[in-house]
C-alpha cells in the first residue's frame, strides 16, 4: 500500500487531521481521489492502532519496573510516550502491520476484491477439513440414514469414510452422468463439506437435512429448510452468520438438486463446460463464488487424492455400481 502521504508526518502535526478532512470534502469529485483518501484515513487509524498497542504494552510492563530506577522517572516516560507516539507514525507510514491494507480493502467502493457466495460453510468445517483432508485421521464420521426406535428422528449414521462413499456414491454417479461429471468429484465435495457425513445439518426438528452440498436456501426454494450458524468470507475475512439451508428427504434428492442448482444458475456454466477436467472444473466452481473459502478447491482436490476414496471407488466401478 502506497503510504507515501505519511512519510514525513509529525504525530504532533495537527494539521494531517485537516488535511484528511478536506481530502474527504474532495473525494466526491472522482473514484482516485475517493480513493486516495480511503488509504490516508487508514493509515491514520493504524497509527492510532499501534500507539495504543504500544501504550499497553509499556503499561503491561510497569509491573517489573524498579521504582529505584533512574529510568523509571516521570521525565523518561514523557520521551518514552514521545517516541511511541512518533514510532507509531512511521510503522504506518511503511505499512509494518498491514491493517490499513485490510481496511483499505473491507471499505473500498469498488468491492472488487469480495466474491459472492450462495453456498456457507459450516463453523465446524474448520475441523472438518483436516479430517476430510487426510490432515487429522479421525474418520469415525457417523451418516447412514437410520430412524430412532424412540422416535421418529430421521439422522444420517456412517460408520466412516468407507460408509460414507459407498452409500452415496449410486446416487452421485446417476446424477453426475447427467452433466458428464466423474462422480468420485461429487463424492469428495460432499465428503468436504460435511466431513464425511458427520456435520450434515439437522432440521429444527432433529431430522437430518440431508443437504450434502450446503446449498442455501433463497427466495426461489419451496421446500424444507434448515438454519444453521456458519461462516462466510468476506473480502477475505470470516463473518459469522444464521443462514438458511435447503432440506432434502434423501440423498438421492440432494445430489439431484446439487446438478439442477448449477445446471439452472448460469455463474456456474464455466464450470460446466469444465466437467470433463475435475481439476479445471473445481477452480471454476470456487470462481463462480460456490464457496467463499479462499482454498475450496485445493481441498476438494486433497479428498480426491484420499487413498480411500480412490480405492472404494475402483472397486465400486468394477462392481457396477450405477
Amino acid at each position: 500500500m502506497d503510504t507515501n502521504h505519511l512519510d514525513k508526518q509529525n504525530f504532533f502535526d495537527l494539521g494531517n487531521l485537516n488535511t484528511l478532512r478536506q481530502d474527504a470534502l474532495k473525494s466526491g469529485a472522482s473514484p482516485e481521489a475517493s480513493k486516495e483518501a480511503l488509504k490516508k484515513a487508514a493509515a491514520q487509524f493504524e497509527s492510532i492502532f499501534t500507539q495504543m498497542l504500544l501504550k499497553s504494552m509499556r503499561k503491561a510492563n510497569e509491573a517489573f519496573e524498579d521504582e529505584d530506577s533512574p529510568f523509571n522517572s516521570s521525565g523518561v516516560k514523557f520521551f518514552e510516550e514521545m517516541h511511541d507516539q512518533q514510532l507509531s507514525v512511521d510503522l504506518s507510514s511503511k505499512g509494518s502491520l498491514g491493517l490499513a491494507d485490510l481496511i483499505v480493502q473491507q471499505l473500498s467502493p469498488d468491492g472488487k476484491s469480495f466474491t459472492p457466495s450462495s453456498v456457507l460453510r459450516t463453523v465446524d468445517d474448520f475441523t472438518s477439513d483436516q479430517r476430510v483432508t487426510g490432515k487429522n485421521a479421525d474418520n469415525t464420521a457417523d451418516s447412514k440414514a437410520v430412524n430412532s426406535s424412540s422416535s421418529t428422528v430421521q439422522k444420517l449414521q456412517f460408520e466412516n469414510a468407507e460408509d460414507f462413499i459407498s452409500s452415496v456414491w449410486e446416487h452421485a454417479k446417476t446424477a453426475a452422468e447427467k452433466i458428464g461429471l466423474n462422480p468420485a468429484v461429487m463424492v469428495a465435495q460432499a465428503a468436504l463439506e460435511t466431513g464425511w457425513g458427520k456435520h450434515i445439518i439437522n432440521k429444527s426438528d432433529g431430522n437430518s437435512s440431508f443437504n450434502l452440498f450446503n446449498i442455501k436456501s433463497d427466495k426461489s426454494w419451496r421446500g424444507d429448510k434448515a438454519n444453521k450458524m456458519t461462516l462466510e468470507f468476506e473480502q477475505g475475512m470470516p463473518v459469522k452468520k444464521q443462514a438458511s439451508f435447503r432440506a432434502y428427504d434423501s440423498i438421492k434428492d440432494s445430489v439431484n438438486d446439487f446438478v439442477q442448482f448449477l445446471t439452472e444458475n448460469p455463474r456456474y456454466q464455466e464450470a460446466l463446460q469444465n466437467t470433463a477436467k475435475p481439476t479445471a472444473f473445481l477452480d471454476s466452481l470456487q470462481k463462480a463464488g460456490y464457496a467463499t473459502d479462499p482454498n475450496y478447491a485445493d481441498k476438494i482436490k486433497q479428498v480426491l487424492n484420499r487413498t480411500e476414496l480412490k480405492t472404494l471407488a475402483t472397486s465400486l466401478v468394477r462392481q457396477g455400481v450405477n
